[in-house]
């Protein structure tokens, strides 16, 4: 196989058309195909299937797939690497972030990378933070940042902010806000609205009142973070969130956070790249640049 071949095959897999891969390409559909039919043939696996609307990747497809974006991530790296100079980094780089995190980032970090570094292209793709991971670690994005991740030989992890969690209730106006502290002992007494398991807050919560011997009531599970803090806003239930999250929800006046103690459950948001391969000059640009945010971020 060749790089060509993988590179076909990718946008094809992405497109889920070969008509629409060959215009994108710019080569003939013909052509895109006989290259794709050359890799099933050397592999000795059907790589897709056709459907009514295109084409979708057999189970040996999408194993190709994640080793075939890895593959040309690095290749993109070695070029980017090596034609990039020290004061001015060029080529394209990939940061993932968490929904939460997205909202509050997204914009001053392209505001800061388009005018300190206008020769390179940045994109910005949102996930859960177990996503992110699985990205860093396949080479499907450059740079992460993730909440609590765990530790593993194929990441480099670099703790940015620690923040407290609270539980998060509905504060309507004219009636007293209650702040103290929580013991962890008394979380139970309260419906909460939670994110599903596979949310890295959830998954620390529940590790922490396991801890405690707290049993937790869950009244629903929601995986977006705004619209929790909807919920607790129209009365179904509280959340237990940091104090940022509450702050860029842009609803902090109709809420009251009481930080949890006894023991204190702490989230950690952390920078995580590949410690297999050497971050390129721009991807170390951008990591400095997201810290840098980051630690500004109202808290």
């Amino acid at each position: 196989m060749n790089l060509k071949q993988l590179e076909y095959f990718v946008q094809v897999a992405e497109l889920g058309s070969f008509s629409k891969a060959a215009s994108v390409l710019e080569v003939a559909q013909p052509a895109l195909s006989r290259q794709v039919r050359a890799l099933e043939t050397e592999l000795k696996q059907q790589l897709f299937t056709r459907n009514g609307r295109g084409v979708a990747l057999t189970d040996a497809g999408k194993r190709l797939f994640d080793h075939s974006v890895g593959v040309l991530q690095l290749v993109s790296h070695a070029r980017e690497d090596l034609g990039a100079s020290r004061d001015a980094p060029v080529g394209r780089v990939t940061i993932g972030l968490p929904p939460s995190i997205g909202r509050q980032l997204t914009l001053p970090l392209i505001d800061r990378f388009r005018k300190e570094l206008p020769s390179a292209r940045l994109a910005v793709v949102e996930g859960l933070s177990t996503h992110i991971v699985e990205w860093v670690t396949t080479g499907r994005i450059d740079v992460g940042l993730v909440y609590n991740p765990e530790a593993q030989p194929g990441l480099e992890i670099t703790p940015l902010l620690q923040e407290a969690l609270g539980l998060v209730s509905h504060a309507p106006k004219g009636k007293r806000r209650i702040t103290a502290p929580l013991p962890m002992v008394e979380l139970s007494r309260y419906p909460l609205i939670v994110p599903e398991r596979v949310h890295a807050m959830r998954r620390l919560l529940e590790t922490q009142a396991a801890l405690a011997g707290v049993k937790l009531d869950i009244a629903w599970e929601v995986s977006s973070v705004p619209s929790i803090i909807d919920l607790v806003c129209a009365g179904y239930g509280h959340a237990v969130l940091t104090a940022s999250g509450v702050a860029a929800s842009g609803r902090a006046a109709q809420l009251a956070i009481r930080r949890l103690t006894e023991p204190t459950p702490t989230s950690v948001l952390c920078l995580v790249t590949s410690a297999h391969k050497r971050p390129t000059p721009l991807a170390v640009r951008t990591m400095n640049l997201a810290s840098a945010l980051i630690r500004k971020l109202p808290r």
